[in-house]
């Protein structure tokens, strides 16, 4: 299009500028075709009148519409050139804080000079599975690129990290590659990422070193190929260096330091094992001091010496190895010590024992005086003869200073070497990912051969660059079918032709080389005479024949001649080496061993760097001859060499670039110069990639994209449901020339600034759009202004018309009201006239007549009150004379009283003299006798029940004596161990009549006690009757103080209160802080165990090779697994580290409590080895011995055997007869079906009770037998061991084939087994009662004579007291002897209660049983049965069971039981068929049952095999939703169940009286509670990862995305990393997917019954991850940050909001995790100016953190021109009112995070008894109880 179009009026450009590049204008009026000035005003104010160039008539660049500045990529502006980009840069890195940029496929770094939170695992985390163009620019988002393209394109990546010293290459390298060893992990157990890290130490000392523009600049290149398995995880790692720049060991300049180690050598000299290096401060050493810097701000060398010494060893690089290394480096700094004095002009002597030289040599183990010699002679050899020449001053210390250089790069090379080893495995590498740190291009003002290889390296790399970028664009050409013509970029092949061709400056600098008179000059002239005048990009300098000029890639660079054949060729002295081969030190020979086979051998310049060190996996071959040869190349043609390696390794991968930037050479932080970064920009090829986009068709949009952006654009009628043929229509009537845009499949191509002027005229339509909505509600609001002034105009005449006909009116009426008042008024006069004579007449008649009837009713009172004052004058005078007759009388009364009282008080006074002193002592007393008194009285009546009590346990305790005793005869005639027990309850008996004398003692002396009790209490009766009188007083007293006591615990309440909400508050915070810690332990355990198990199986692999055939398990395998109890559990990880010795993992903080219990499991284990141990010499022992008396008695044996087989002969012969008697016992009940078959009476009846009859006879019978059995059994288990039973088993088998039923053998085994254990645990349990009652005599014994001691010391001490104190300390003893007695009373008491209760329980069952089988010998068989199963005529049918709500197995049942309910169970059919939780009940019933049994290791082998198996079921389907959730959901149902039948009182509150008949009788089960209560913990945090992963996917795409409102959030322009698409593809998840979700999570977790408190908690987990997720993508993105994006994610949270009250889960919590995100869209929508605003902000803003408010500010791009951006200065305020708020630096938030979770007790009210268990479950084999 015509520049006329595009540069009119208020266009702004960019003109050149000295000072900042480029600066802003906007033009004053439109441009024509031949001006050439053009009016422009400048952002300061000023106008400008600019001159077009008359040669070129080159309009200035254009700039970009505000909205597209601040973009992430650099491609994705319109116009596309350098002040474009820089000013692009700018905004970015001071406006935004953004130090990363793409351009391209280039990402563009910034050293920011300060420490960014955005490199933490959190940020790795998030960026981890992102595309790169959907998170914001990252060096994360180019390692996972790589990462990514690697794993999907089977294809080696590079990661090519380029830019000045200072730039921050190597930080950002090792960024990259810590985000490989995070993202990745390990494939071994070597923790190869940790050793891919900590190479980084190492290399930075001995390779880094402070420069003027770098304080850690590395001073060499490195390539790093990081080597992954084909499960993409790191297996090791090789490193290769380039151009380790030596000369600065011998050389430093102002302000800058030699290498990092030297200076930590000398910071460590103290250590005493660095004493025989005797080093000192670095300002010692002539290496070391002359940059005048020796230290660095804000570093610690002594630190940073141990940091590399631990990572020396973490890469296996030993102790002495690392002395070995130090002594070298100490060596060097010695040897620059050594000093020089001439003899003459031509030699030179060191001074004898010179302390320098003597250290060198001691360190290095070489002979001083040889040494000395060669430092100041050096070998010339000829044809035929060898001169040794002595050599100046100066040489030798050139010399010196070149062996210095020589040896480092040596020690470097060894280095580098041995991290190669560490690094490298044994897997087979499957791909690698390589990092490239290399120097990038530089210019001095004096430019050296170091500069020219930099140089030459880069030239290399911009033109792989260069390629690669034209390669991509011709693909995207390619794949989207537009037609493409060769792009026009700069090649600069011919200045590396210029370089490396035949007769190149190298070719020819190595020709020189090997002259043996060459010159630097010669040299120079041949350069001339071969490129001069021949080679446009070389020239000479006007003023210089030692200088030549290369026009590179980036700039024209001037290099001085001088030095560069003496770098080149690399000199050291042979014989100076060969003095260091013979060293007596091991290490120092091995530096130089590879001289001689090296394919690439490091040697130095003498003021160079070294050209390459690598590390070849396979040495190459090659013939001696051309070793020799090789050897002798020079440095130009090694470094060439090496370049073509490398150039080979990066095109044979696929490289990601990123070009670091130093925005200033002050290190100043967010500092931009314009000047320098511009030259950078130049140098590092960013340009080149904009001019090269900028050629092409650098804007792309797809079909969808430019419809959604540019509808405005078109008309009603364009729009066609075909999107494309839209786009087509309306960009051929936008832009007329075709040549600025091509359509593709997918996108549509533009040409540079077509975007721009698209957008130009999208703003232009919107901005005639609204004038002319301003025109039309203008229009509207004057037309309603004009309307609604008529209206008042029209209302005001309204008004006042009526006002003056009111008026009038109100005249005419006034008129004629006055002349009636007037007529009114007269006749009013006239009649008041009358009125008032009138009056007057009657008030004076009236005034008369009342005078006359007053005067007459005067008379008549006075008469009547005279009578009445006679009446009371007399009584008074009768009254007065009584009052003093009464008054006398009394007075005397008084006088006699009186008298008497005073000799009464002189009486009371004498007596009171007496008791006021006892008064004084016993003030108060009243209280403490009533108290005293009340407790004598209650304790009179508790021991009278004691001794009732006492009484019948003593009968009791006679009567179980006699038994015992009983019992004990029936014992002493079968077993030895009886007769010994007998005699111990001989002597306990003994001991018990001397204790019964000791009770009748103490009860004498009780009673004497008493007696004395009896006689204080009468005088203590006494005393209250004396205090009863004060008691008065004190009772005022005392509610006195009562009412301030009520007062004062009011006042203490409110404040207790107040303080306990506070401490309860904290406890809560508390609590879930442990909570939370004791789940990440569970979860860190988890994790360890299937580590744990992973290494077993890998271990099992291993050491178990497959072969062909039948692969036999170990038999023990099972029978270990199984015996695991719930502390199993722990010892699972315990026995880790004793099996398989894994390297150190993440370490964890170390919990206190779990090394406790981990380190007593550890000492159990230990002793329960030791048992074992000791157990198996036994039975060894035990089977030696039985071998030997086998041998000498096996007649005897055989008896005993014939003994055994008649016996169970005869038991054959006994089953034989029950049989027949059973038989005709089925016929008697077979021949008949009438009903009457089975009544009393009947033949069948009386058949089946003659049955019973013999049964118990023949069970007594067989009782004495099994007894007699068992004395033999006994026998021949001590004869017959298991380990030699093949002798005997044959003549068992004898015996066995003589009987025919083999069941009966079997049976009749198990009953003499069972008898003899019956009898042992009887014997036992014997045995322990007769112990513990023993004990408890013993102890009672005890107990009396303490008794009997204090009893005899108080009695001493209170005779020594004063009668009134003897009394008081008496009673007080008493008392306290009486409670102490009282307490154990009842205790005994309990504990009798809580044994009657047991058995009253147990008699109950047994009773129930009882009856049962009475009922059912007593019920009916019907005739159907009897005829449909003949069979089996003995199971007699009975009516409807009773059930105890338990389910009966057999111990063989078990693991098909396991098999069956959990390894095999479907959670589906089961959630959906049956009632929740029914794995959960049918557990807890067969565990009920073994209790019930009193079976403890049946209760702990089936609690060990569920828990076990559960285990098993989520390793095994652990990613699956519904398993995870059936599980949590039983798992905590079986929890429940454990706590609501375990009989404790908090937990039976809510049973009803049927369930608590079911509660657990044997065992208590706390300890199995917890382990439970830790599994469901760990299958919880199992479901919220599987949420997690389910959830993560659709977050983003469905929060963020996805347009929920359409139309609201405009698309913007985007570069090459395009972003994923916001429009609803069908493959793309929404806000509905979301919610769909959810609600599948939700209706499986109520399916299966979980408790609705965990639901809640899991569901808050849920919004708590989608918070998490939304918020740090909107962190991450800038392109999300806007205000439609805003309201997009406010609805997007309204809708989970009526999510949550749909599902009735408001008070879950869920919505406080959201808080932050909603305050997050709220910051982008509200007002961002004024101060008002950010104090709104401030207020609103309190779940965010100070660095995500400001990081959302930072980001916060407008989507349209009418928006306007965050100004710096309202973000500075904000973090000026933030800087007081306390909160986490931390940016985003962490989504990993897991709520503590809790089992609140839920019990259930579904009865045990009622629960049917299906058939489809094939538990068959249980019975219900």
């Amino acid at each position: 299009m015509a520049a006329s179009e595009l540069y009119t009026k208020f266009a702004r450009v960019w003109i050149p500028d000295p000072e900042e590049v480029w600066k802003s204008a906007e033009l004053l009026k439109d441009y024509k075709p031949g001006d050439k000035l053009l009016l422009l005003h400048l952002e300061e104010g000023k106008d400008l009148e600019y001159r077009l160039d008359p040669k070129t008539n080159e309009l200035p660049h254009l700039r970009n519409p505000d909205i597209l500045v601040g973009e992430n990529d650099l491609t994705a502006l319109s116009y596309l050139h350098e002040p474009a980009v820089l000013h692009n840069l700018r905004v970015r890195f001071i406006d935004s804080k953004l130090i990363y940029t793409y351009c391209g496929i280039v990402l563009v770094a910034i050293n920011p000079y300060e420490q960014l939170p955005i490199y933490g695992e959190d940020i790795i985390n998030a960026y981890s599975g992102q595309n790169m163009g959907d998170m914001d620019p990252h060096i994360f988002a180019v390692a996972e690129e790589a990462y990514k393209q690697m794993a999907r394109d089977e294809r080696n990546q590079s990661i090519i990290v380029s830019g000045e010293s200072g730039a921050g290459k190597t930080v950002s390298a090792k960024y990259a590659m810590r985000y490989f060893a995070t993202v990745s992990g390990s494939a071994s157990e070597a923790n190869v990422e940790e050793k891919v890290l900590a190479s980084n130490p190492i290399m930075e000392s001995i390779g880094n070193a402070k420069t003027t523009r770098n304080d850690n600049s590395s001073r060499f290149g490195k390539y790093i190929e990081i080597g992954f398995d084909k499960r993409y995880r790191i297996i090791g790692a090789n490193m290769r260096t380039y151009l380790l720049e030596k000369s600065r060991v011998m050389f430093q300049a102002e302000e800058e330091r030699n290498y990092h180690i030297f200076y930590q050598l000398c910071a460590s000299a103290k250590l005493p094992e660095f004493k025989m290096l005797r080093l000192g401060n670095a300002n010692n050493f002539h290496y070391t001091k002359q940059g005048g810097s020796p230290m660095i701000e804000g570093v610690d060398d002594a630190k940073e010496m141990a940091h590399t010494r631990q990572a020396c060893t973490l890469l296996g690089i030993s102790e002495s190895y690392q002395m070995g290394i130090f002594r070298i480096l100490a060596g060097i700094l010695h040897l620059g010590n050594v000093g020089f004095t001439s003899r003459d002009s031509d030699s030179c002597t060191i001074p004898p024992k010179h302390e320098p030289l003597s250290i060198f040599c001691d360190l290095m183990g070489v002979d001083y005086d040889e040494m000395c010699h060669w430092l100041c002679h050096r070998k010339l050899a000829t044809a035929t003869e060898t001169y040794i020449k002595p050599i100046s001053k100066l040489q030798a210390t050139n010399a010196r200073d070149a062996l210095a250089k020589h040896i480092y790069a040596k020690l470097f090379n060894w280095i580098v070497d041995h991290v190669n080893q560490a690094l490298h495995s044994a897997v087979k590498q499957h791909s690698f990912i390589g990092v490239l740190d290399i120097y990038g291009f530089e210019t001095f003002e004096i430019n050296s051969f170091e500069q020219f290889c930099i140089n030459y390296a880069n030239e290399k790399l911009q033109q792989q660059f260069n390629m690669h970028v034209f390669k991509l664009e011709q693909e995207e050409y390619m794949k989207e079918q537009i037609p493409w013509t060769l792009i026009d970029f700069y090649d600069n092949q011919p200045c590396i032709n210029l370089i490396e061709s035949k007769l190149g400056i190298l070719d020819l600098l190595d020709e020189e080389c090997k002259m043996p008179k060459g010159t630097d000059d010669t040299w120079a002239q041949k350069l001339y005479n071969t490129h001069l005048n021949k080679c446009a990009l070389f020239e000479k300098p006007r003023l210089s024949n030692k200088a030549f000029i290369i026009q590179h890639f980036a700039d024209k660079v001037e290099y001085q001649c001088e030095g560069f054949l003496e770098k080149n060729k690399d000199t050291v002295f042979e014989e100076q080496i060969k003095v260091l081969k013979s060293s007596k030190f091991k290490m120092l020979p091995e530096l130089f061993q590879d001289d001689e086979k090296a394919i690439s051998p490091t040697t130095a310049t003498s003021s160079g760097r070294t050209p390459l060190t690598r590390t070849p996996a396979k040495p190459t071959k090659g013939r001696p001859g051309q070793m020799a040869k090789e050897h002798k190349k020079t440095v130009g043609h090694q470094f060439r060499n090496s370049l073509h390696l490398l150039m080979e390794t990066l095109n044979a991968t696929t490289p990601h670039y990123v070009r670091c930037i130093k925005p200033n050479d002050f290190k100043f932080p967010f500092t931009f110069d314009e000047k320098r970064a511009v030259q950078q920009l130049r140098a590092c090829g960013v340009l080149e990639t904009i001019r090269i986009s900028a050629a092409g068709f650098p804007s792309r949009w797809t079909y969808q994209e430019f419809f959604s952006r540019y509808r405005v654009l078109m008309k009603q009628k364009d729009v066609l449901s075909d999107r494309k043929q839209t786009c087509k229509n309306v960009l051929e009537k936008l832009i007329q020339d075709k040549d600025k845009y091509q359509f593709g499949k997918t996108k549509i191509f533009f040409r540079a600034g077509q975007v721009a002027y698209l957008e130009k005229l999208r703003a232009d339509k919107l901005r005639a759009a609204c004038i002319r909505i301003q025109k039309i509600i203008r229009g509207w609001l004057l037309r309603k202004k004009y309307l609604r002034m008529r209206r008042a105009a029209i209302t005001v005449q309204r008004y006042v018309r009526g006002y003056q006909a009111r008026c009038y009116a109100k005249f005419l009426r006034r008129t004629r009201a006055a002349t009636i008042i007037q007529k009114y008024w007269r006749m009013y006069v006239i009649r008041r006239r009358y009125k008032i004579r009138r009056t007057a007449t009657i008030v004076l008649q009236s005034y008369l007549r009342g005078y006359l009837a007053r005067n007459r009713y005067r008379k008549i009172l006075r008469e009547h009150k005279t009578v009445i004052i006679h009446k009371w004058v007399r009584g008074w005078l009768a009254r007065i004379h009584y009052k003093r007759s009464m008054h006398a009388i009394i007075y005397l009364q008084c006088c006699f009283r009186r008298m008497m009282a005073k000799r009464e008080l002189k009486k009371l006074k004498i007596e009171a003299r007496s008791v006021e002193r006892y008064k004084k002592l016993h003030i108060g007393m009243e209280n403490k006798i009533m108290q005293l008194q009340r407790k004598v009285d209650e304790q009179n009546k508790d021991y009278k029940c004691l001794m009732e009590k006492l009484t019948t346990l003593e009968g009791i305790y006679n009567s179980e004596t006699e038994k015992l005793r009983s019992d004990l005869e029936r014992l002493q005639l079968s077993e030895e161990e009886a007769k010994i027990a007998t005699g111990r309850v001989l002597s306990l008996q003994q001991e018990i009549n001397k204790l019964r004398k000791d009770l009748e003692q103490t009860q004498s002396e009780k009673k004497s006690i008493e007696e004395h009790a009896d006689r204080y209490k009468q005088e203590t009766e006494q005393l209250v009757s004396n205090l009863k009188e004060e008691n008065s007083s004190l009772k005022q007293e005392k509610e006195t103080l009562n009412r301030l006591i009520v007062e004062q615990a009011k006042k203490m309440t409110e404040t207790m209160e107040k303080k306990l909400v506070e401490e309860t508050k904290q406890l809560e915070l508390d609590l879930n802080d442990e909570r939370l810690r004791y789940q990440n332990l569970l979860n860190e355990f988890s994790r360890l165990e299937e580590r744990y198990d992973d290494l077993k199986e890998e271990m099992t692999l291993m050491v178990n090779v497959p072969k062909p055939g039948h692969k036999r398990t170990d038999s023990t395998h099972s029978s270990n697994e199984s015996e695991y109890t719930f502390s199993s559990e722990i010892a699972e990880t315990e026995d880790i580290p004793l099996r398989t010795e894994e390297p150190t993992e993440k370490k964890v903080p170390l919990d206190m409590s779990l090394f406790l219990k981990l380190q007593k499991r550890v000492t159990e284990l230990e002793q329960e080895k030791q048992v074992m141990q000791d157990e198996l010499d036994r039975k060894e022992e035990q089977v030696l011995r039985s071998k030997a008396k086998e041998e000498e008695r096996p007649q005897i044996r055989g008896a005993e055997l014939e003994y055994e087989s008649l016996k169970r002969q005869e038991l054959e012969s006994e089953n034989k007869k029950l049989k027949n008697e059973l038989n005709e016992l089925r016929k008697a009940l077979s021949e008949k079906s009438a009903p009457e078959v089975t009544a009393p009476g009947a033949p069948a009846y009386r058949v089946l009770m003659e049955q019973l009859t013999s049964v118990s006879e023949e069970l007594d019978v067989r009782k004495e037998e099994v007894l007699i059995l068992r004395s033999q059994l006994v026998s021949q288990k001590e004869a017959i061991q298991p380990k030699n039973t093949m002798t005997d088993s044959t003549v068992l088998l004898e015996d066995v084939q003589k009987m025919k039923d083999k069941g009966e053998i079997a049976q009749a085994y198990i009953g003499l087994k069972e008898t003899n254990r019956l009898l042992e645990s009887q014997l036992q349990s014997q045995k322990r009662s007769h112990e513990n009652e023993a004990e408890a005599l013993r102890g009672e014994i005890q107990s009396l004579k303490e008794e009997n001691n204090r009893q005899q010391q108080l009695l001493a001490q209170n005779l020594q007291l004063p009668p009134e104190a003897r009394i008081e300390a008496s009673l007080q003893h008493e008392i306290t002897r009486l409670t102490n007695e009282n307490l154990d009373l009842m205790e005994q008491l309990e504990k009798q209660d809580k044994t009657v209760r047991k058995l009253k329980k147990q008699l109950k069952v047994f009773a129930k049983k009882i009856g049962e089988l009475e009922v059912g010998q007593m019920e009916n068989i019907s005739p159907g049965q009897i005829i449909d199963e003949p069979i089996r005529p003995v199971n007699i049918p009975r009516k409807e069971k009773d059930f105890q709500g338990m389910l009966e197995y057999k111990k063989d049942d078990e693991q098909k039981l396991v098999k069956n309910l959990i390894l095999e169970l479907k959670p589906r059919g089961v959630a959906v068929n049956l009632i929740p939780g029914l794995p959960a009940y049918i557990l807890f019933m067969c565990v009920r049952h073994a209790d019930y049994l009193n079976d403890d290791q049946k209760v702990r082998s089936l609690l060990t095999s569920t828990i076990n198996s559960i285990k098993k079921v989520l390793k095994k389907r652990g990613d699956d939703f519904e398993t995870v959730s059936f599980w949590l959901s039983n798992t905590c149902r079986f929890l429940h169940c454990l706590k609501q039948y375990s009989g404790e009182e908090g937990f039976m509150k809510h049973n009803t009286s049927r369930q608590n008949e079911h509660c657990l009788t044997n065992f208590d089960l706390a300890e199995y509670r917890q382990v439970l209560s830790d599994l469901a913990i760990q299958i919880y945090q199992q479901l919220v990862r599987v949420l997690e992963n389910i959830l993560q996917p659709m977050i983003v795409s469905g929060m963020l995305e996805h347009e929920t409102i359409q139309g609201v959030s405009g698309v913007k322009p985007t570069g090459l990393r395009k972003r994923t698409s916001s429009i609803a593809d069908e493959g793309t998840y929404t806000l509905d997917s979301i919610l769909r979700q959810l609600n599948s999570f939700h209706s499986v977790m109520c399916q299966h019954g979980m408790d609705p408190e965990l639901i809640k908690q899991v569901v808050k987990q849920m919004f708590y991850i989608v918070g998490a997720i939304t918020l740090n993508n909107l962190l991450l993105r800038k392109d999300m940050c806007s205000w439609s994006k805003g309201m997009q994610i406010r609805y997007n949270v309204s809708q989970l909001e009526e999510w949550l009250r749909d599902k009735n889960l408001m008070n879950s919590g869920a919505k406080e995790t959201l808080e932050p995100l909603i305050q997050a869209a709220q910051l982008l929508q509200v007002k961002k100016k004024t101060d008002d605003d950010a104090e709104a902000i401030c207020s609103m803003c309190n779940a965010l953190t100070t660095a995500q408010i400001v990081k959302v500010l930072n980001l916060y791009t407008p989507v349209n021109e009418f928006e306007e951006r965050v100004s710096v200065s309202f973000i500075r305020t904000i973090q000026m009112r933030l800087r007081d708020r306390k909160d986490s630096p931390q940016l985003l938030m962490d989504a990993k995070h897991i709520f503590p979770v809790t089992f609140p007790f839920n019990p259930s009210s579904l009865a045990l008894e009622t629960i049917q268990i299906p058939a489809s479950l094939g538990l068959g084999f249980i019975s219900r109880v």
